[in-house]
């Protein structure tokens, strides 16, 4: 299999599965596009030869293309259903499929406020979008019940899909300082330093490849 991502330091959707798949130890090459060839002409020609929606991620499998990131956990699911992509047990599955679907779907705020920078430390950002908006307030607060409620080290015990899709906002608490209760911040240390976003922050911070579009607080260095 082969996994077609953007840049590590800024593609959260991107990471999603890159991450879920190296945590269950699922075999696959990467092919990174960066976001240097432009966002609206190289780049999305360069992903629309694998994939219409002209957006990363995309698995390959054989013949097979997989875009978008929920849709790929939910194939590497079937694929490889004893790996633990999602929980075994009906209801608890049922529960993180919701989560994920709601981290897939929401968070808009955060999201557009707070774009995932891995190499950056954006405190004064972070405190002065608090002030300024009042949904990333509202979001964070729902980030931490979520992380809060963690049933073991991760979310449902074991790191699986549900995890990997909150990682990059677990990023975004350490890169932005956005404060959240002791509980919830443990989880996200503990999601930060499991093997498969470890990996992922070691790569992104080795990149060193600017992308104005990306860098709403920071001019070029």
């Amino acid at each position: 299999m082969q996994l077609v991502i953007g840049n590590k330091n800024y593609s959260s959707w991107s990471m999603r599965p890159w991450v879920l798949m190296r945590g269950l130890d699922i075999p696959f090459e990467e092919r990174k596009l960066s976001f240097t060839l432009g966002l609206g002409t190289g780049f999305r020609e360069a992903v629309r030869a694998v994939s219409p929606a002209g957006r990363v991620p995309v698995l390959l499998d054989g013949d097979l293309a997989v875009w978008d990131s929920l849709a790929i956990a939910e194939y590497l699911h079937e694929r490889f259903p004893d790996l633990g992509v999602w929980p075994a047990a009906r209801a608890a599955r049922a529960h993180a499929r919701s989560l994920a679907a709601e981290m897939h779907a929401g968070f808009g705020a955060l999201r557009q406020h707070c774009p995932m920078n891995i190499e950056a430390s954006l405190p004064e950002a972070g405190a002065r979008v608090l002030r300024e908006q009042p949904a990333v307030q509202r979001d964070l607060e729902r980030i931490a019940e979520i992380f809060g409620a963690a049933q073991g080290p991760f979310l449902f015990g074991e790191f699986g899909a549900v995890d990997a899709f909150y990682a990059p906002v677990a990023l975004r608490l350490r890169s932005y300082a956005l404060p959240v209760p002791p509980a919830a911040a443990a989880y996200a240390e503990r999601l930060l330093a499991a093997r498969g976003p470890a990996e992922w922050i070691a790569d992104a911070l080795e990149e060193h490849e600017w992308v104005a579009e990306d860098e709403p607080y920071r001019t070029r260095r």
